[in-house]
């Protein structure tokens, strides 16, 4: 077996070397973020087919390192766009947010290399637990980041959940964990709810809002990051285990028209690309759903370009709202003249969603909607047309024109001075969204199924009828943008829906809740009043030793008259108490299951 070096353990080192370095007064610690990513870039591009690294855990067999031709070519794109992350952070002194964005990276590998679904689901959740960390640690610029936060956890909860149950029903009947491809035909109820808990990941229809909510709220950084890594991990696992579902076929082409539905009315620039991110997704999970060869390297090769324009879009809009202080298109306007490079990398990115040729949008999208043609699935094909027009209407054209040209004669307020490593970062994305274009072949030669080649995009018909395309929706545009020009008010989605429900549900529980804890507390005072005087006499006696008994971080002894607790040490050591019983409870449940 070749040796084979794991990126996560990259990333997770970095997170935990960052938390090591965050209490002392070092201030090289910037200069480790781009190691990982490079140790990963140099792992995965060495890397030799095959399963490694397996691990024998509570009677499972657990293998964490299944290489082939799918799992690289999304590792190779997460290592690329993780070191262009990395690059665009580079200025942010907040550790904390690399260490978040550190473990998050490093779930998604674990994710992509998991051969098993019980790796799967732990690096799944590490995912989800990291990515809510981006979204909170933005509370402090932006309050709405708090509830933004807890509604992401709790959707990106219920799916893992019914991810989970799927998992552990398919084991009883099928007697192992092996993450492997389901035909349709022998598709089970446990699958499907496994399908289900990978498409909330993915932004289904219903499941999505989730996605418009968050990454608006979340830190600059985070969201160039988050842009990358959640979605297109759901799609790698859905291409994984449920090509040819035919139910995905139509999801993704409702996903592809709800995102550019909600898209061309929005305001927030920031909204506007995460409702293109459930669109461009809906792309590759309808390929996936088709099933043909054509498709699925149409899937892969769209998620490989996604990745790259859909960063250089979160970063360059990024930079605006770093400079300006706004992503509202409202707000903005005018500034080509004072933020050139960002335009010239906003437009590169605009153009490579749009399917503009010369760029990779134009290589990989048209492959999926090609196939989806060469399998005579014609309406499919008819409507992920009309996603392509919706896609250049309101990202290619309205965000930029508001943003840079249109909108307000100017936004005469002060500009922030935009970090040269941001300009870096989107450089770098910029080029290879270019080079990919001009030269298909850097991204055909990863695609994992056979007949990569057998199509190609730079035909006089492909070429003209994407330009006729691109052409009249531009005529289109000019002809309706008054009608198209953004207004301050919030959209309704199913956000509003997962707001409601969150409010029922607190308002349900809090009278039982509040109940529970009455007793429990009138109990505690009774039965644990003994206990208390025993171990106010033993912390009096450690005293006397010399010795300082701590409860908090603030260093609360308990040294009262008659070695009794204060009201508030006893409350502390009440949460502590509570708080250890359930950790106890749920670990002796885990393992009692599992063993």
């Amino acid at each position: 077996m070749t040796s084979f070096f794991h990126p996560t353990i990259a990333f997770f080192g970095l997170g935990l070397v960052l938390l090591l370095l965050a209490r002392t007064t070092v201030t090289w610690w910037r200069w480790l973020l781009p190691l990982a990513p490079i140790l990963a870039i140099i792992a995965v591009f060495s890397a030799t087919p095959g399963d490694h690294l397996h691990l024998r855990y509570l009677g499972m067999d657990l293998s964490l390192g299944r290489l082939d031709g799918l799992s690289l070519l999304f590792a190779n794109v997460f290592a690329i766009q993780a070191l262009i992350g990395f690059i665009y952070a580079f200025h942010l002194k907040e550790i904390r947010h690399h260490v978040a964005a550190a473990v998050y990276v490093g779930g998604a590998f674990g994710c992509v290399f998991a051969g098993d679904y019980v790796t799967l689901f732990i690096f799944w959740e590490i995912m989800s637990v990291a990515s809510t960390l981006l979204i909170w640690f933005n509370s402090k610029q932006n309050p709405r980041a708090v509830g933004a936060g807890i509604r992401y956890f709790v959707i990106h909860t219920i799916g893992g959940l019914m991810m989970l149950a799927g998992i552990l029903l398919r084991y009883q009947v099928v007697g192992d964990f092996t993450f492997t491809g389901i035909i349709p035909a022998d598709a089970q109820y446990y699958d499907w709810l496994i399908m289900l808990g990978f498409g909330v990941n993915a932004a289904f229809v219903i499941a999505h809002a989730w996605l418009p909510d968050a990454y608006p709220e979340a830190t600059i950084p985070g969201a160039v990051f988050m842009s990358a890594f959640t979605t297109k991990t759901a799609v790698y696992v859905l291409a994984r285990g449920f090509a040819g579902w035919e139910f995905l076929a139509w999801m993704g082409v409702a996903m592809a028209l709800w995102g550019v539905f909600y898209a061309t009315m929005e305001n927030n620039a920031r909204r506007i690309l995460s409702y293109h991110i459930m669109s461009q997704v809906g792309y590759m999970v309808a390929g996936i759903g088709i099933g043909t060869a054509m498709t699925l390297n149409g899937t892969c090769a769209h998620a490989y370009a996604h990745i790259l324009y859909k960063g250089l879009l979160f970063m360059s809009v990024g930079a605006v709202l770093y400079a300006a202080g706004t992503a509202k298109l409202n707000e903005l306007g005018g500034l080509a003249g004072r933020l050139p490079l960002v335009m010239l990398a906003y437009v590169v990115a605009g153009l490579s969603i749009s399917g503009m040729p010369i760029f990779n949008g134009f290589v990989s999208k048209t492959m999926t909607i090609a196939g989806a043609f060469n399998d005579h699935q014609v309406l499919l094909g008819m409507l992920m047309e009309v996603a392509a027009v919706g896609t250049f209407l309101s990202v290619g054209l309205k965000l930029p024109y508001f943003a840079f040209w249109g909108g307000k004669p100017t936004y005469d307020k002060p500009l922030k001075p935009i970090p040269v490593n941001m300009y870096i970062a989107m450089g770098a994305a910029a080029f290879l969204c270019i080079a990919q274009g001009l030269y298909p072949d850097l991204l055909y030669r990863f695609l994992p199924y056979p007949g990569a080649y057998d199509f190609q995009p730079w035909s006089s018909w492909k070429v003209l009828m994407t330009l006729m395309l691109l052409g009249f929706t531009g005529l289109g545009f000019m002809v309706m943008r008054g009608v198209l020009k953004p207004h301050a008010q919030r959209n309704l989605d199913f956000e509003t829906l997962y707001i409601y429900l969150g409010r029922a549900f607190l308002a349900l529980v809090s009278w039982p809740l509040a109940k529970i804890d009455a007793i429990w507390s009138e109990v505690y005072e009774r039965v644990g009043l003994v206990g208390l005087l025993f171990l106010g006499k033993i912390t009096s006696w450690f005293d006397k030793m010399g010795i300082d008994f701590v409860l908090d971080n603030s260093a609360i002894g308990a040294r009262e008259a008659g070695g009794i607790l204060t009201t508030a040490q006893t409350g502390r050591l009440q949460d502590y108490l509570a708080l250890a019983i359930a950790l106890a409870a749920g670990i002796g449940l885990l393992v009692w299951y599992l063993a």
